[in-house]
């Protein structure tokens, strides 16, 4: 069932990445009929069917992180599903005519191989279908106090720094509802009735909602290369941690931690170099 998962994961993180370089391209070209301020006020790259395509695409992959979650460990699907930035450059790449350089591709290899490592040597396997309420609480209360701190410490900053900060706190969001989305579907042996008819599922979309919007403002408080390590690594983390702690998956240490840490060290370096790429940000820049 792990590779399933991993498979399903990896088509979520493919959809994610064509629907974000979709609606770039729609929100970039020139729509008949509108012009200059004029199209960007009635927001006219809507009308586009590349953005039409690119939301339901997110639909799709939406569907696809749910049922990976639902037939595998929370401590894989969420960091397979880091492999959006790897997607996205090179969708990006073949749809703007912008090839990478020797660095791009280079940081493409590096967190391709920093990830594959990393799941190697942790092995996450088995875990519960649903999480006892009390370890939500007891996780929840200590994770929504450091959020908090995070976000009041994050617009208290500047910058890379603010990005980096708020980051942080939109990946303990992303990664608390993905781990909310699990123990819903751990219920649908009861039938889909009962999925509704648990507090989770509401839960899991009034954090997500939270985590979306936080998202926003952090892509507006710096650039990408400063916030996306906070945001792959971040939730990837959390997401391992939330693994073992709520659903009972099991990892390697050990010896490995070492190495394992220097895979995830060997990602965050990867992520700084991909999101600085202008194939990847889609600002102009010189060709990395």
């Amino acid at each position: 069932m792990i590779t399933v998962s991993v498979v399903v994961a990896l088509i979520a993180a493919l959809g994610n990445a064509a629907a974000s370089v979709l609606q770039r391209h729609a929100a970039t070209a020139d729509l008949p009929g509108l012009t200059g301020s004029h199209r960007l006020g009635r927001l006219g790259f809507v009308r586009r069917p590349a953005w039409r395509w690119g939301a339901g695409l997110l639909i799709v992959s939406g569907l696809a992180q749910a049922l990976a979650l639902a037939t595998g460990p929370l401590a894989v699907v969420q960091p397979v599903m880091t492999t959006e930035l790897l997607f996205t450059l090179v969708l990006a790449a073949a749809l703007f005519r912008r090839p990478p350089g020797a660095r791009t591709w280079a940081a493409f290899l590096g967190m391709a191989l920093g990830l594959t490592v990393f799941l190697l040597l942790a092995s996450p396997t088995g875990g519960v279908d649903t999480v006892e309420p009390h370890k939500w609480l007891v996780s929840a209360v200590p994770t929504a106090a450091v959020s908090i701190v995070l976000i009041m410490v994050g617009m208290r900053l500047r910058s890379s720094a603010r990005a980096a900060v708020l980051g942080s706190a939109t990946a303990i969001g992303f990664s608390f509802t993905a781990a909310l989305i699990k123990d819903s579907l751990g219920s649908v042996s009861g039938g889909v009735g009962v999925l509704f008819a648990t507090w989770q599922i509401y839960t899991a979309a009034a954090v997500g909602l939270s985590s979306f919007l936080m998202l926003q403002a952090t892509l507006r408080a710096g650039s990408l290369a400063a916030s996306q390590p906070a945001l792959t690594l971040g939730d990837s983390l959390l997401s391992v941690i939330l693994g073992v702690l709520l659903f009972e998956e099991r990892i390697e240490l050990g010896w490995r931690v070492l190495p394992e840490a220097a895979a995830l060290g060997l990602i965050a370096c990867a992520s700084v170099h991909l999101s600085s790429s202008p194939v990847v940000s889609g600002k102009d820049g010189q060709r990395w």
